[in-house]
């Protein structure tokens, strides 16, 4: 690299790691170590032509000294006033200091915190217990890497920018590696259930869900988001992996390889050719779906696409959204989609100045007008998801008409060879860009039927000319069409029941995607024949088990029919949404009137076992009790505000509460959830949830998600005070703790709520005061009173006060509560119904 190329700067002073020896590499860290994000704390700071900057905390330069080098620190893109804590790769000089290249950007291949940037003097610190910490600027926690007492001894950037945390024994604790963002490093893997998700563009870090590529039992997948998701990709072993080995997918110099990781010998795996290494690489999916790979290039100084790794077949235009939704893709060219031989139009153009937006619909689809759904036929269309076939659909009229049955249905496309009568017949809920084919070049025929609303006007004209011919018809022909009618509808119903019977094994059929299906006789086998009870559920019993090495909780509904609403809710909810603060479901089983969940398992069990003391658990700490209150908030904030539709959970209670080893707790149980398009300010539904948890407005009928906050600020009173809300065993006057809460807030006297179990909570009673005011906002008696979960994350983490308005006073008599125990909801035993108390 010639010297023109590059432009250097030089730091003025060295960071306190730096070794006389080696005084620009310093790859290595000590426990008991702070880090404030400044540049007076961190002199190894950079600032680069497009705004970004970098403050290195630990730096690998290589053998040379010079070229790209592996560093972890904090980094910022433009305008530089939010920060990740990161793994990067910049350009070092000849004596390894970090240099400027005019066009060599730092490139962020590994980040801590990027759904929660830290402002300028936050802090990172490898604690003296073993865990490395990120806090804001204001103390709140951010990020941890959750070590704590698993003797870590230091921290170190590897040759290959793996962040690592390691023992007396240089054992691995900790590594970025197991923990992917949206790119990998040569020499690094992913396993089994591991996944990359990318940002949502190149300046917002967050991620976007829309996209998403996984390790599956059989090999790599690539989704786009949608219920159930679409797979646009696979790379799968090349044989069936029959010994369940685990899959693992590496990216190596020269190849993007799977294999299974079996002890005997096999060929099982496959790969994608790369291009071969001539300097540093990474790979990174993009916010399109793309995955491409990345070069350090000396000669231009920059960073240089070399490969597009995932090629579709026939080209671009296969890739998921290339054209938005309902997007047709033509050669490159974006239009919205026409009725063939029609000028009638359907859809418009999101923003006509830029095409490859994508398209809507002029009448949204309702499932409440099925009778004026069409379906516009497209010849030569097809679309990239190929996975969710329609059983029985073998021929065009077969195909349209499983979509007219079911609403969820979006559009049909229908593949053949030579002979239009036996093809495959394939559904989507969510149609994203179709693709033109020239049929003697992919060599298949394939048409597209798009599910489009007619307007009312039209069809009831034409239903009211129906109505007078029908009219003038039967007033000649009564007798003959009352027998014909009377005919019809026996048969019609004969033929329903086997309909719903066939639908209803049609719409287990059509749950693939992310989560695993199994057999009944697999989860049996995995769960010793349903032998270890871990607790009851609302609509079945918990079973612990194990698959390969992965233990989990395996829920069995009681009964098919009684469990039908709650399996769909479960399986096509928690399976499209992914939070650190909800639990996982991994998979489900449909076989016959078997249904099962197979959920991530949860070692500490259900927090109510630990806030009352049935197990003689030793009292929590105030730190622990704050953090567990922090992750419900932000577990409900996810589905309350950053999915696509509002998801209220409804049952809101300790027991729907789940702790993992290190007491991180997780929102489960969502069988009694229920979407809210975000366009709805308020949901119908009937009074469900345990008693003692539910808001005032459950007996108005007229509910929104606001009924959870309400749910929260009980919770949060239980982890606080240490008691259950309903206790008969204490005296009268204390038996309803929000009663006793009102009272107490009036009196000031709110500190004789905390629990005195625990000699930790005596000194942090202030700001368990804090915290039981928090909860008094969320239980206010009017909804739109009470706080977002997005506010209440605000006030938990310092950045917002809790509103100066709210006054005990509003702590009115909840009338719920009164009708509860007037119709006997006897509260000296818990609602065993819905209560999962076991680790699951």
């Amino acid at each position: 690299m010639g010297p023109a190329s590059l432009l250097f700067i030089a730091l003025a002073t060295t960071a306190p790691l730096l070794s006389a020896a080696q005084p620009y590499d310093y790859p290595t860290a000590n426990i008991s170590t702070l880090w404030t994000n400044n540049k007076a704390s961190l002199p190894h700071s950079v600032s680069y032509p497009d705004g970004s900057a970098v403050r290195a905390i630990v730096l690998r330069s290589p053998q040379t000294f010079y070229g790209p080098s592996f560093a972890a620190g904090f980094f910022c893109a433009a305008p530089c006033d939010a920060f990740l804590f990161a793994v990067f790769i910049l350009y070092t000089n000849s004596g390894a200091k970090i240099t400027m290249p005019t066009t060599g950007i730092p490139q962020v291949v590994w980040s801590a915190n990027r759904a929660s940037p830290v402002r300028e003097n936050a802090t990172l610190e490898l604690s003296s217990d073993g865990s490395l910490v990120l806090r804001d600027a204001d103390g709140s926690l951010v990020w941890s890497s959750n070590t704590s007492g698993r003797s870590v001894a230091g921290m170190e950037i590897t040759e290959m920018g793996n962040l690592v945390l390691s023992d007396l024994k240089n054992a691995t604790v900790w590594q970025s590696f197991e923990h992917p963002t949206d790119a990998l490093l040569p020499g690094q893997s992913l396993l089994e259930g591991m996944r990359l998700v990318p940002n949502t563009s190149a300046t917002n870090w967050t991620e976007n869900q829309l996209y998403m590529m996984t390790v599956l039992p059989d090999g790599l997948y690539a989704y786009v988001g949608s219920t159930p998701p679409q797979p646009y990709f696979s790379l799968s072993v090349s044989k069936n992996n029959t010994g369940n080995d685990p899959i693992m997918v590496t990216f190596t110099n020269g190849t993007l390889s799977v294999s299974v990781q079996s002890k005997e010998p096999n060929d099982s795996g496959t790969s994608i050719p790369l291009p071969a290494a001539k300097s540093t690489q990474y790979m990174r999916l993009e916010s399109d779906g793309h995955l491409k790979l990345y070069e350090w290039s000396d000669a231009e100084a920059t960073w240089g696409v070399v490969s597009d790794v995932i090629k579709l077949f026939p080209d671009d235009c296969a890739f998921p959204t290339v054209c938005g939704e309902y997007g047709l893709c033509t050669g490159g060219q974006c239009s919205c989609p026409l009725q063939n031989s029609s000028s009638s139009t359907y859809f418009k153009r999101v923003d006509e100045r830029k095409p490859n937006l994508g398209c809507a619909p002029l009448t949204p689809i309702s499932c409440q007008e099925m009778q004026h759904h069409q379906l516009l036929t497209l010849t030569d269309v097809s679309y990239f998801d190929i996975s969710h076939t329609v059983a029985n659909a073998t021929n065009g009229e077969d195909c349209k008409q499983a979509c007219f049955k079911n609403c969820s249905c979006s559009a049909t496309i229908f593949r053949y060879g030579q002979n239009d009568s036996d093809g495959t017949c394939m559904w989507v809920t969510k149609v994203f860009s179709l693709q033109s084919i020239q049929p003697e070049i992919v060599h298949f025929n394939s048409s597209a039927y798009l599910k489009v609303q007619l307007s009312p006007s039209t069809s009831d004209s034409n239903a009211n000319r129906k109505k007078v011919m029908l009219g003038a018809t039967l007033g000649a022909i009564t007798g003959i069409v009352l027998l014909v009618i009377a005919v019809t509808l026996y048969l019609y119903l004969r033929r329903k029941r086997k309909h719903q019977e066939l639908d209803e094994e049609l719409d287990f059929d059509q749950l693939p995607g992310m989560t695993m299906r199994y057999s009944f006789e697999k989860l049996r086998e995995c769960t010793g024949d349903f032998s270890k009870k871990l607790g009851e559920g609302g609509f079945g019993t918990v079973f612990e088990g194990k698959i390969g090495e992965e233990r989990v909780a395996v829920k069995r509904l009681e009964g098919a029919r009684q469990g039908k609403k709650e399996f769909f809710a479960e399986v096509e909810t928690i399976g499209s949404i992914e939070h650190i603060n909800l639990v996982r479901l991994i998979g489900f089983c449909a076989e016959k009137s078997e249904r099962l969940l197979v959920y991530e398992y949860m070692p500490r069990g259900s927090l109510d076992r630990w806030i009352y003391y049935r197990h003689n658990n030793a009292p929590l700490d105030w730190c622990t009790r704050y953090r567990i209150i922090l992750d419900i908030a932000k577990g409900l904030c996810y589905l309350h505000e950053e999915c696509r539709r509002i998801i209220a959970h409804l049952d809101i209670k300790p027991q729907n509460i789940l702790l993992d080893d290190n007491f991180n707790a997780k929102v489960a149980d969502f069988g009694l959830s229920k979407l809210i398009d975000r366009d709805q300010s308020k949901v119908m539904t009937m009074m469900r949830g345990t008693p003692g948890y539910l808001a005032p407005e459950w007996l108005t009928s007229q509910i929104t998600e606001k009924v959870d906050v309400y749910s929260f600020g009980v919770v949060v009173m239980e982890v606080v005070c240490g008691r259950k809300n309903i206790d008969i065993s204490l005296p009268e006057e204390s038996v309803q703790l929000i009663k006793l809460l009102r009272e107490k807030a009036q009196n000031d006297q709110l500190v004789d709520l905390i629990d005195n179990h625990s000699d930790d909570m005596v000194l942090h009673q202030e700001e368990a005061v804090q915290m039981m005011k928090l909860a008094i906002w969320c239980l206010q008696n009017d909804s739109s009173r009470r706080p977002s979960m997005s506010s209440v994350i605000k006030v938990l983490e310092g950045s917002m006060n809790i509103d100066s308005t709210i006054d005990c006073s509003s702590l009115e008599e909840n009338l719920v509560m009164s009708v509860q125990l007037n119709k006997q909801f006897t509260y000296s035993v818990p609602p065993e119904a819905s209560i999962l108390s076991g680790p699951r």
